[in-house]
C-alpha cells in the first residue's frame, strides 16, 4: 500500500560527508563577511574566481550579452546582483533567488564618544529587531568605513584577530538587579543603555574628559581620524569571534548573522555551478531587509530592475515591454530564514506546521503577521511546481510557518518581487535563537538549501 502520510525526514540521510564538507566554506563566508559591505566584497571575489565579469565593464565597452555569460553587478558596495544568461529568450522569464546580506546589529551614532565614571564609551542605535538585553556582556567588534582627516576612506575591522582588542556593553550585576529583573524583558536594557565601553586610561595633560581624549589620541595616531570623522562614518558593532561547530557530532553551527547569510551562501554557490541554463538565472543579495528593504540599497530601490534593463539592452532587444514581460514571467525564491521548532519553547510553535531542525530547507507559503498581513502568500500552482521539483531532484525539504497564529510574525522581500507579477515563494533555512548575537542552524539544512537552489536554477 502506498504511503499516504506526509512525514518530515532527516536531511542527513545518505549525504553526511557532502554536508560536512560544504559547511566549511560557509563558515569561512560568515567569518569574512560580518557586514553587508564585507559580504558584498566576499561574494564578488568568489564570483570573479567563478568566471563572472562586471556589468559596468560590459556597459562601458558596449559589449554584447549572450547565452552562457556570467555577469555581476554591485550597488554602493552593499548589494550584489549576479546573472547567468540562459539560452531561451529572456522575456520568457528569469529564475531569481533573492536573499539579504544585512543583519541585526548596533550602529555607532554620529557623535558616539563620551566619558562617564572614568570610562570612555560610544553611543549606539540598534538596527533591526533585537532583544536588547542579549547584547550585554558579550565581546564585540567594530566593522565599517570611516574617512580620515585627510579624506581617505578607511575600512574598519577591529576585534576579530586574536591580538585585537574587543569592545563591551555592560550589564547590571545580579547582586543589584532586583529592580531590573522585575522589568519586562523589553526594558531590562534600553536602547540608550547599549553603550560600548572603549577605554579607561586617562590622558594626564588634559583638564577634563581625560579618558575620552586619550581614546581620541589613539584613534588619530593609529588611524588618522578625529571626532568629526564619525559624523559621516558607518561603523557597525557586531559580536566578535568566528563561527563554531556545535554538538559532539559537529552537526550544527553557531554564529552571528545566519540571518540571512545561511540563504545567501547557498544561493550564490549554486549559481556559480550553473552552466548554460535554459532560463536566465539571477541571484540578488540585498541590503536593508531588516529595516523594511528601504533606502538606496534596499530591494524597494530599482537597482535590480535597472541592472536587468542594462542586460536586455546589451542583448540588443531592449524595450519597456520586454522588461515587463521578463519580470512578470519570472520564478522567484525569496530566500530567507524561518524559525525552527525549539523544544525548550514549545508553546510558541504549532508543531505540525513548524519546521524541524535537520529536516531540510523550508518552503514557506506565507509570512506576515496576524491575518497574513505583509505577506506574499504563494499560489498553489507554484507551490506544487516546487514540491515536484525538489522531490524529483532528491532535495530534502519541508514546509513551515513562523510560529503560532497571532504569536508574532515577520516579513521578507517576497512581496517586493511579487509586485512584478512574478511567481514568488519564501524558501530558506530554519534558525534557532534568530536575531540573537549568536544564532544556530543545522549543517544539513544549509546543504539542503544549496541543493534546492541548484535545482531551482534549472526549473523551466
Amino acid at each position: 500500500m502506498a504511503n499516504l502520510k506526509y512525514e518530515k525526514t532527516s536531511a542527513w540521510t545518505g549525504k553526511q560527508e557532502a554536508i560536512l564538507s560544504y559547511s566549511e566554506g560557509y563558515k569561512n563566508y560568515l567569518d569574512s563577511g560580518k557586514t553587508e559591505r564585507e559580504c558584498c566584497v566576499s561574494t564578488v571575489e568568489m564570483a570573479v574566481k567563478a568566471g563572472f565579469v562586471d556589468l559596468n565593464e560590459k556597459i562601458s565597452k558596449n559589449e554584447a550579452v549572450k547565452p552562457g555569460d556570467k555577469i555581476y553587478y554591485t550597488y554602493h558596495e552593499k548589494a550584489v546582483v549576479l546573472y547567468v544568461i540562459g539560452t531561451e529568450p529572456i522575456e520568457k522569464g528569469l529564475n531569481v533567488t533573492a536573499a539579504h546580506i544585512d543583519s541585526p546589529r548596533l550602529d555607532l551614532k554620529a557623535v558616539p564618544l563620551y566619558e562617564d565614571g572614568g570610562l570612555a564609551l560610544m553611543k549606539t542605535h540598534y538596527y533591526g529587531g533585537i532583544k536588547k538585553y542579549q547584547w550585554g556582556a558579550v565581546p564585540l567588534s567594530l566593522h565599517g568605513v570611516i574617512y580620515t582627516t585627510d579624506n581617505k576612506k578607511l575600512t574598519v575591522n577591529i576585534g576579530e584577530k586574536e591580538d585585537d582588542p574587543v569592545f563591551f556593553i555592560s550589564d547590571l550585576l545580579v547582586h543589584l538587579a532586583g529592580d531590573q529583573l522585575a522589568k519586562p524583558a523589553s526594558k531590562v536594557i534600553t536602547g540608550e543603555q547599549l553603550n560600548v565601553i572603549c577605554g579607561n586610561i586617562p590622558l594626564e595633560d588634559e583638564e577634563s574628559q581625560k579618558v575620552k581624549m586619550n581614546v581620541l589620541n589613539i584613534l588619530f595616531d593609529t588611524y588618522g581620524i578625529d571626532e568629526t570623522s564619525f559624523l559621516s562614518a558607518e561603523i557597525e558593532v557586531v559580536p566578535a569571534g568566528k563561527a563554531r561547530d556545535v554538538g559532539f557530532d559537529r552537526s550544527l553551527i553557531a554564529s552571528y548573522a545566519h540571518d540571512d547569510r545561511v540563504c545567501a551562501y547557498p544561493a550564490v554557490t549554486a549559481l556559480f555551478e550553473t552552466e548554460n541554463p535554459a532560463r536566465t538565472c539571477v541571484c540578488i543579495l540585498a541590503d536593508k531587509e531588516e529595516i523594511g528593504s528601504v533606502g538606496t540599497t534596499g530591494l524597494k530601490s530599482r537597482y535590480f530592475e535597472n541592472s536587468l534593463a542594462e542586460i536586455i539592452n546589451l542583448m540588443g532587444e531592449y524595450s519597456e515591454l520586454t522588461l515587463r514581460r521578463t519580470l512578470a514571467n519570472s520564478y522567484v525564491l525569496s530566500m530567507d530564514v524561518c524559525c525552527g521548532y525549539d523544544p525548550s519553547f514549545a508553546e510558541a510553535f504549532e508543531k505540525n506546521n513548524t519546521a524541524l531542525i535537520g529536516s531540510g530547507a523550508i518552503l514557506t507559503k506565507f509570512t506576515g503577521s496576524r491575518g497574513k498581513s505583509g505577506s506574499n502568500d504563494a499560489h498553489s500552482e507554484y507551490m506544487h511546481k516546487l514540491v515536484r521539483l525538489f522531490t524529483d531532484n532528491d532535495v530534502a525539504y519541508q514546509t513551515g510557518e513562523l510560529g503560532r497564529v497571532d504569536q508574532g510574525g515577520g516579513g521578507t522581500v517576497a512581496l517586493i518581487l511579487a509586485e512584478y507579477g512574478a511567481h514568488t515563494v519564501d524558501y530558506g533555512v530554519g534558525v534557532l535563537a534568530m536575531h540573537a548575537p549568536y544564532e544556530l542552524i543545522s549543517k544539513a539544512d544549509l546543504y539542503s538549501c544549496y541543493e534546492g537552489a541548484k535545482a531551482f536554477y534549472g526549473l523551466v
